[in-house]
């Protein structure tokens, strides 16, 4: 796992750096002129979400290790490829943008909470490292929200070098989002394969399960049908990176990593028919 463990941080860096790119102060000003449908997103990411998978991880009775991994995966903030798929979906950018942004930074506080204590609560030995959850918190404040700032102080000086350049960015971000998962099943690919048949089913079972949740819960409290595709979006398609960075820097064994890696490869292919459904649906 050393590559792994070299690779994220410097990509989940550079993935939220991009992010900053790609924000305005008007992404956090949209939420206070417009909370409704912030909230509501807020409240199935960061509430509902943890809670579906542990209800899942009970369901299938998930290996301990492999059920500590599934709440790392549900406790990360959405990624850009959110923003991108909702753009394709003609959902709101605007609000996948700022839901994104928003909770990234709040993940350095929510992500450490959720995983500790699902761990706490799965009686998971979780100390393989000697890390707090502040230690964490401090970690995911260097690669998480200080490169958000720094991308955003960067595209205050250079707004039309930046704006002119958006795909070129986005795709960067993808392929540094590849690269890390390309790291892990190549790096582990005798332990992953035989991870993958129990890990799959649930994060193919969350992944969904949570997509038709966002949608209806929108379709009965949001705003609008841009909003709803927006939100059940956001709802499925998670920052693995992330989620592999924490992993990495808690846990010395691989097993934790395959459910992140099992749901990144599973999302884009759900996403994607998902967003074929729903992109003209009214």
């Amino acid at each position: 796992m050393e590559i792994v463990t070299k690779i994220a941080p410097i990509a989940l860096a550079l993935i939220m750096l991009t992010l900053g790119l790609g924000l305005t102060f008007r992404d956090f000003t949209r939420v206070v002129n417009q909370p409704k449908d912030f909230i509501l997103g807020v409240i199935c990411q960061l509430i509902i979400l943890p809670i579906v998978a542990f209800i899942l991880i009970k369901i299938f009775k998930t290996p301990l290790e492999l059920a500590l991994g599934v709440m790392i995966i549900a406790a990360a903030p959405g990624g850009v490829t959110s923003n991108v798929l909702t753009r394709f979906a003609k959902g709101d950018v605007a609000l996948s943008v700022s839901l994104t942004a928003i909770i990234s930074l709040v993940s350095i506080i929510s992500v450490p909470f959720i995983v500790f204590k699902s761990a706490d609560v799965l009686q998971v030995n979780y100390l393989s490292k000697e890390i707090s959850m502040i230690g964490i918190s401090i970690k995911m404040f260097l690669v998480v929200t200080l490169p958000v700032i720094i991308g955003m102080i960067i595209r205050k000086f250079a707004t039309i070098f930046i704006s002119s350049n958006e795909k070129i960015i986005q795709r960067i971000s993808l392929l540094l989002f590849v690269i890390v998962f390309l790291a892990i099943w190549i790096e582990e690919w005798e332990n992953i394969t035989s991870y993958l048949k129990q890990a799959g089913v649930i994060t193919l079972v969350l992944n969904i399960v949570m997509m038709i949740i966002g949608y209806f819960i929108a379709k009965i409290f949001a705003s609008g049908i841009e909003q709803r595709k927006c939100i059940s979006l956001e709802c499925g398609l998670q920052n693995g990176t992330l989620a592999v960075f924490v992993a990495s820097q808690i846990f010395n064994d691989v097993i934790y990593l395959v459910p992140t890696a099992a749901y990144a490869l599973i999302m884009f292919i759900t996403s994607i028919f998902f967003v074929i459904f729903i992109k003209n649906k009214n």
